[in-house]
């Protein structure tokens, strides 16, 4: 929001000496921050000055256009006291105008620099300036003719024009509506200096009468008050104000025309937006009701827009004439011709006002307000304002009829304990302090005994409970007071248990050479295709995005691997000779319980509610997964290098497993994106924990990954919840390891995995250590089958263990492996 500080001045009387930082250091401090100060003449250098016309000679040009070679009296700021000889291609002035004359030496905005020069036969020496010459609104039909009296010859134009005015900018939050207005802002200031204020929406009005124009609202929540009022007889060639135009301008809007103006400046003094139509297009009653379906209207920026049945609309008895608060329709636009004027000035709910301007992508002035929400109680006071300034300024005469259909809502009522902003602010504010700031605001209160009722001023419709009162004082008492206490930890709290397992995980995985990334949980049906999974793979059944950031993934994802495969791609495409990458985050899996309620924020939900809000949540366990492709290994003096393979995704996931306690199975399977024959399923306790190996080849490809990639995924939250206590170290014997070496030789079918199962059944509680170091086929096991060389170590907590035990042991573990598997100990 933008305002001069003049304009502020006219409704606050601010203490003397204070300077314009000063006035916006203290608006910044009750809420309104500062954005900027602007002079409206910093565009321009060099002498700008008032000067009259003496002379006026038309001169016709052969290319048809007539020139005017003009002498002006700009008294001594040209230095020599003699008439200016200017040539000017406008035609609307006359001898003894005062006009607004650039000197050569000036420089105008846009770095247009002014010189003397031959032109049309004459030396031109300066420039009689147009407003939009002078950054000042767009005309440029004709230059600027000031009032008599406005200045004399050679006296400094800067003043004249309102170029030397400071303009503030600040910004306004999106709950001090009130901010947007010049009646807001004054208010502030004079809160900020405790300084007189008076209201410009303060005046008396006319009541309602039977002779306003006709007017029906269906829907009173959506347009609780609407008042009309008419002018007749309105001049629509009458000129803005140079002072009115003055002030749009610095508010940042463009002067249009005295009745677009009027009713823009009534919007900025008062914050009430105002529509006004040309009264002669208007047929009969006007109504206000929400749109029906499939009806369309051509709004005044020439857009047709098919209506929502949400949106509020105005109609007569031709049809659709605007979209209530938000946009006037093109059929009753005022125009040049316009000379009677119905004004009105509504009062529309806020949410539907947010609501039609998003749908529509309309964003006006009026809308701005509006959806924010405005002082229901001004309408009438707003509606006779713009009255006065059209027939003060554009003739005409007030008709007597005044409509007023409505009432405004109720204002809210709020219970809060006197003694809550000193509790929450930590400011020592005394109770009849925080009634006192709370009536300074506009707050009507009436205190009983330690507690107190506040009605909120209508122009505040943010505030509804009893913190919103507490901020209220506090920014009246000074943010500043509010004392900087760091709380005190409650002692013996620390890391709880999951956030230590995730932190050692990821030490763990960067540690074996991982990096961590974090990529968009988003998918669509072409990543599905491209990982190779089936019409039914259940991956395939996602949580839809209700406002997805691309149409091509829509949905929120059901695996990792997607993200990462694509960053793996991203890094070695960049030059990496290889990368291992990991990801920790969050999947969705949806309950098909169908879509979440929505609950309204004023109260706390009920028990049920919540049940039936949580029971439409979708799963969302925690994942982890890694991508390891190109060089593991590096090649050099110490001897070759390798690539990444199965074997190393695999590792990781016994790694993790091992440092968090956990016993990991490891069994064969089939399922994409892995390779068919180099995937592996991996168990905890029976249960599935996720998969890892070698990527499928049609995978690798479609991804842009090297051959023989490999990756691995897991629920990360199933691995935590069997993890052992992670604050435990592990427990050393002192007693020696007893080492047994065995061969076993199955077929190719049977899975190391199996063999190794059974072998550490069989071993029983001596068994400290399990590992297959040797896979053999040839000709000395035969044809169909392969031999197992595992490493088997024995050691006892209390005791060193004797020969006796440890063959027993051993023979126990390879007689169950043979019973289950048909393995026979190779020789």
């Amino acid at each position: 929001m933008k305002a001069s500080r003049s304009w502020i001045e006219e409704y606050v009387d601010l203490p003397d000496g204070v300077t314009t930082e000063r006035l916006t250091d203290r608006l910044t401090d009750v809420g309104l921050k500062l954005e900027a100060i602007d002079r409206a003449g910093d565009a321009i250098t060099g002498p700008l000055v008032v000067g009259r016309v003496l002379t006026m000679e038309p001169e016709p040009q052969k290319n048809g256009k007539t020139i005017n070679w003009c002498t002006v009296d700009v008294a001594d700021a040209n230095g020599t006291g003699e008439p200016q000889g200017i040539v000017c291609g406008a035609h609307n002035f006359a001898p003894g105008d005062l006009v607004v004359v650039v000197l050569p030496g000036a420089v105008l905005p846009g770095d247009f620099s002014i010189s003397a020069r031959k032109t049309y036969g004459h030396l031109s020496a300066g420039m009689i300036c147009s407003a939009r010459e002078l950054g000042l609104g767009e005309d440029h039909d004709g230059i600027i003719v000031l009032p008599e009296g406005a200045g004399e010859p050679g006296q400094d134009a800067f003043g004249v024009l309102g170029l030397d005015e400071e303009v503030i900018e600040l910004e306004v939050n999106p709950d001090r509506a009130y901010g947007l207005s010049l009646r807001g802002i004054a208010r502030d200031a004079a809160l900020a200096f405790d300084a007189p204020y008076r209201d410009p929406a303060l005046r008396e009005t006319p009541a309602a009468n039977a002779d306003g124009w006709p007017v029906e609202v269906e829907d009173a929540v959506g347009c609780p008050v609407f008042v009309a009022r008419q002018v007749t007889g309105f001049d629509p060639s009458a000129p803005t104000p140079a002072w009115l135009a003055e002030r749009i301008q610095h508010a940042g809007m463009r002067p249009i025309s005295l009745a677009v103006d009027v009713t823009n400046y009534v919007m900025l003094e008062t914050g009430r937006p105002i529509h006004g139509y040309d009264a002669d297009k208007v047929q009969g009653t006007i109504r206000v009701r929400r749109a029906r379906a499939g009806e369309r209207l051509t709004t005044l920026d020439g857009t047709e827009r098919e209506l929502s049945p949400e949106d509020l609309v105005v109609t007569d008895d031709s049809g659709l004439i605007g979209l209530g608060g938000v946009m006037g329709g093109e059929t009753t636009e005022m125009s040049s011709t316009t000379t009677s004027v119905l004004v009105e000035a509504a009062h529309w709910d806020a949410t539907a006002m947010f609501r039609t301007g998003k749908r529509h992508k309309i964003s006006s002035e009026a809308g701005k307000r509006n959806e924010r929400g405005v002082d229901p109680t001004i309408c009438e006071a707003a509606a006779d304002r713009v009255v006065e300034l059209l027939v003060a300024h554009g003739g005409g005469t007030v008709h007597p009829g005044v409509t007023v259909v409505g009432t405004p809502p109720a204002p809210t009522t709020i219970e809060m304990a006197t003694d809550l902003p000193a509790r929450v602010t930590g400011i020592d504010v005394a109770a009849a302090t925080t009634v006192a700031d709370l009536e300074a605001v506009g707050c009507t209160v009436v205190v009983d005994g330690d507690r107190l009722t506040a009605t909120a001023p209508p122009w505040r419709p943010d505030l509804t409970d009893p913190f919103d009162l507490v901020e209220e004082v506090a920014r009246v008492v000074g943010y500043d007071a509010v004392p900087s206490v760091v709380p005190t930890p409650t002692a013996g709290r620390g890391l709880t248990r999951e956030q230590r397992l995730r932190r050692r995980v990821g030490r763990t995985l960067a540690g074996a050479g991982c990096v961590e990334v974090v990529s968009f949980p988003f998918v669509g049906e072409a990543t599905f295709d491209a990982l190779g999974l089936t019409a039914d793979d259940p991956l395939r059944h996602t949580v839809g995005l209700a406002n997805p950031l691309s149409a091509e993934e829509p949905a929120y994802t059901t695996t990792l691997l997607p993200g990462l495969l694509k960053a793996a791609a991203r890094n070695l495409g960049r030059g990496a000779p290889g990368v291992a990458l990991f990801e920790t985050g969050t999947v969705a899996f949806p309950v098909d319980n169908g879509p979440a309620p929505i609950y309204g924020v004023e109260s706390r939900p009920s028990d049920d509610e919540l049940a039936r809000l949580f029971a439409a949540l979708p799963d969302q366990p925690l994942h982890l997964s890694a991508v390891l492709a190109g060089e593991r290994e590096r090649a050099g003096w110490w001897g070759e290098g390798r690539e990444s393979g199965w074997a190393d995704a695999i590792g990781l996931a016994r790694r993790l497993a091992r440092e968090v306690g956990v016993e990991l199975v490891v069994e064969a399977a089939v399922r994409m994106p892995w390779h068919p024959g180099r995937c592996a399923r991996l168990l905890v306790d029976g249960r599935p924990l996720g998969h890892a190996g070698e990527l499928h080849p049609k995978v690798a490809k479609a991804f842009g990954l090297p051959a023989r990639s490999a990756a691995l995924e897991i629920d990360l939250d199933l691995l935590m919840r069997h993890a052992v206590d992670v604050t435990a170290g592990p427990e050393v014997s002192g007693y020696p390891v007893a080492k047994e070496d065995v061969a076993l030789v199955v077929s190719d079918a049977t899975t190391a995995a199996a063999v190794e199962a059974a072998l550490r059944e069989g071993a029983g509680e001596l068994l400290e250590s399990l590992r297959l170091f040797d896979v053999y086929t040839g000709e000395q096991v035969g044809e169909g089958h392969k031999s197992l060389a595992f490493a088997l170590r024995f050691r006892a907590a209390d005791r060193t263990l004797t020969d006796e035990e440890v063959a027993a042991a051993r023979d126990a573990a390879v007689a169950l492996a043979t019973a289950r598997t048909g393995a026979a100990q190779r020789a």
